[in-house]
């Protein structure tokens, strides 16, 4: 199959709004050159950036799965257009915002910039539910390979856990609740946005940051499908992965472990502890998340393939056969 054939199979609203996102994404690295301005301690254009890329592997993966789907495909077409449509609409205040020298998110300051981010707020909760619903469409779908199958399916669970983490960022800090201030809601825990962060994504170094578990929770979408990808392209080299059953059980342990990196992760952001600074208490539960891991994928691989199926065994002709055959 052609690479053309393959690309008109997809969802067309999510290419289209994937392919503009790409075409934005230069336009925000070239602002980034361009324009020296910086807005919460982070250059202005670096947001609308960092969304557009984002979305990018977002909707490609949407369109991608919404092309296996063998029925419901108008409900499916219905809810990934509602995707592309949200997308567009927070990606316009977005860069909007940018291109003002504004903040987007949790940005208060006059009514014009509260209505912005209430509009983003019901764009959000309208990407959501139409995730949600091809999540549900993606698990009433009998895809041919199980592996690839549930692998798809769990990635769309921990893509909807983390997008709701997001909602998490929207509520007052404990500063916000007893003073007058333009700003409700945050990214950092314990500190104030703006500090200092981590080179390219702009994670705080000095405090928690619910951007990191949200971050790793809607990129499931990506990762969990390409291990079963992976696992499938490695199968005709390797004979034990030619068994359909031991890839299956290789993708639960994969989905597990993202999902305990998922709840590590949060875990530590909401305790105010940076990404890059762990205590004593986050590396002890991450050594046993990884021996748990360990164990998981060992037993995963130990355990044998089912015996081939034995040959039938022979019908002897009774004798009145033999008489009537004679």
């Amino acid at each position: 199959m052609s690479l053309r054939s393959r690309l008109s199979g997809l969802h067309r609203p999510l290419t289209v709004f994937s392919g503009a996102m790409v075409v934005l994404a230069v336009v925000c690295a070239t602002g980034l050159v361009l324009d020296d301005r910086v807005v919460v301690g982070a250059p202005v254009w670096s947001k609308p950036l960092k969304f557009s890329v984002s979305f990018v592997a977002y909707c490609l993966s949407l369109a991608w799965m919404l092309s296996l789907l063998p029925r419901f495909r108008r409900t499916g077409w219905w809810a990934g257009t509602v995707v592309a449509v949200a997308g567009t609409v927070e990606m316009v205040v977005i860069t909007g915002q940018a291109v003002r020298g504004k903040r987007s998110h949790f940005n208060r300051e006059t009514p014009f910039d509260a209505a912005l981010f209430d509009v983003m707020g019901a764009t959000i909760v309208a990407l959501w539910v139409a995730t949600l619903v091809v999540a549900v469409l993606l698990f009433r779908a009998p895809l041919a390979d199980r592996a690839s199958a549930w692998a798809i399916r769990l990635s769309t669970v921990l893509t909807l856990t983390g997008a709701g983490l997001g909602f998490l960022m929207t509520l007052p800090t404990p500063g916000q609740r007893h003073a007058a201030t333009d700003t409700v809601g945050a990214h950092s825990v314990g500190v104030p946005d703006g500090g200092p962060g981590m080179p390219l994504t702009g994670w705080s170094t000095t405090g928690g940051d619910l951007r990191v578990p949200h971050f790793v929770g809607m990129h499931a979408l990506q990762v969990l499908p390409l291990v079963a990808l992976m696992l499938l392209a490695l199968a005709p080299r390797l004979t034990r992965l030619r068994d359909e059953r031991l890839r299956l059980r290789l993708v639960l342990v994969a989905s597990a472990a993202y999902a305990a990196v998922l709840a590590l992760l949060t875990w530590q952001a909401l305790r105010g502890q940076p990404l890059v600074h762990p205590d004593g208490v986050t590396l002890t539960a991450v050594a046993l998340a990884s021996a748990a891991v360990a164990t998981a994928t060992g037993a995963a691989l130990r355990r044998p393939a089912a015996d081939p199926p034995s040959p039938p065994a022979p019908v002897h002709p009774t004798p009145q056969e033999r008489e009537h055959a004679a």
